[in-house]
């Protein structure tokens, strides 16, 4: 956990070239280690937790809730808004305060299955496409710990940017501190001037009309050497995300996660839709902003994480795609299956170990677990599948 932000701040550079030098007087005081040098620490969500804290110190509650409550309509919205959502400051922090820490651990969920899909593949750099204040920049930091990671957030709202600019310099990340924030048009005409190991599409596409959501699909299509898409885990945010798919497949990507194969989606459409959750910590100023009293929340997302040929990596062999459900004696597992199918697999008591491993199995996780957890464990067929509804 890092240091509070202090009262006093320097001035920061235009987000348009980064981080700011440090003024004459010194920068922000941090933690130091026993040498004396400044201790970076990791990105966690309380060290966000901690960032937002002190953004939100001195808001008034009553503009922050304001804010927040036109927030809550347009991102629930079904219309295309054309425009930045955020268009000043005080809208800026109250998104900061009721999105960024949702953002965050979709994203990082979204970027751990990346990492169990291809867990010695490491990117050397990283965009994140209409990342407004950076908890998606912040989700890669926490998932790929790498400083030497070249990173770059472009947003069409300078005031996001400008904060999202604040909030790294104090972030106890030397990743972080090094991210450049450009603004730059999302949509129309959008192109990338160089490609990346990883970008990022994080909660924008239903910022756009449907020509633009494809425009953008296309560049990062073009540029990325991995791509994920994250959208709430609506029925229309899950079409946006499966819109997506279809695209980056179609463009020659193969999927990582969370699906286990690249063909179209076993879910009838209308049906039901494939979505997960991230349970999400709230401190009591958040909770404050939000109106809520739950010290926690869960986050529901719809994501895809896609890869080209060059990228070494296997998807899962199944993913789990609801709760599972523990009776007597057994876990019921309803299972997308690399096959394209949709299944249920009843894993007993007399499988041992794995029986044990699938009590503690969680929705969205993958399917079977590693094959050294499965060895000495009694076999048993997969149940025929099931044509029921595979969302979660």
């Amino acid at each position: 956990m890092h240091a509070p932000r202090p009262a006093a701040r320097a001035p920061l550079a235009s987000p348009l070239t980064g981080p700011a030098d440090s003024p004459a007087d010194g920068p922000a005081e941090r933690p130091v280690d026993g040498t004396g040098n400044a201790a970076d620490g990791p990105v966690t969500g309380e060290s966000l937790h901690t960032a937002l804290a002190a953004l939100l110190d001195g808001l008034p509650p009553r503009q922050a809730t304001q804010a927040v409550e036109r927030l809550i309509a347009t991102y629930r919205g079904r219309t295309p808004t054309g425009a930045p959502v955020l268009r000043d400051r005080s809208d800026v922090v109250a998104y900061a305060a009721y999105r960024m820490p949702a953002t965050f651990e979709a994203v990082r969920h979204a970027l751990g299955a990346l990492r169990a899909a291809a867990p010695h593949w490491v990117p050397a750099s990283h965009l994140d496409i209409g990342g407004g204040t950076g908890a998606a920049t912040w989700a890669t930091a926490a998932t790929c710990d790498d400083e030497r990671r070249a990173g770059t957030v472009y947003d069409w709202a300078e005031p996001a940017l400008a904060l999202g600019c604040e909030l790294a310099a104090d972030s106890g990340s030397a990743a972080l501190r090094a991210v450049r924030w450009q603004r730059r048009p999302i949509g129309a005409g959008f192109t990338l001037p160089e490609p990346a190991d990883l970008i990022t599409v994080s909660y924008v596409l239903g910022e756009l009309t449907e020509a633009d959501r494809e425009t953008v699909i296309d560049a990062v299509a073009d540029s990325g050497r991995v791509v994920a898409v994250v959208e709430p885990g609506t029925p229309e945010g899950y079409l946006r995300v499966l819109r997506a798919r279809e695209r980056l497949v179609a463009a020659g990507l193969r999927v990582l996660a969370p699906c286990p194969h690249s063909d179209a989606c076993p879910i009838a459409p209308g049906s039901d839709w494939c979505h997960f959750a991230a349970r999400v910590s709230r401190s009591s100023l958040h909770r404050q902003v939000k109106g809520g009293s739950l010290a926690y929340e869960d986050e529901k997302f719809s994501y895809v994480v896609v890869a080209r040929p060059g990228v070494a990596g296997r998807a899962a062999e199944h993913r789990v795609v609801r709760h599972p459900q523990i009776r007597k004696g057994q876990v019921l597992l309803d299972l997308c299956a690399a096959d394209g199918e949709l299944r249920r697999e009843v894993v007993t008591k007399r499988r041992g170990t794995l029986y044990r491993v699938a009590r503690d199995v969680a929705w969205g996780d993958g399917w079977p677990p590693a094959r050294e957890t499965r060895q000495g464990t009694e076999s048993e067929p997969h149940a025929e599948p099931e044509r029921e509804s595979g969302g979660a």
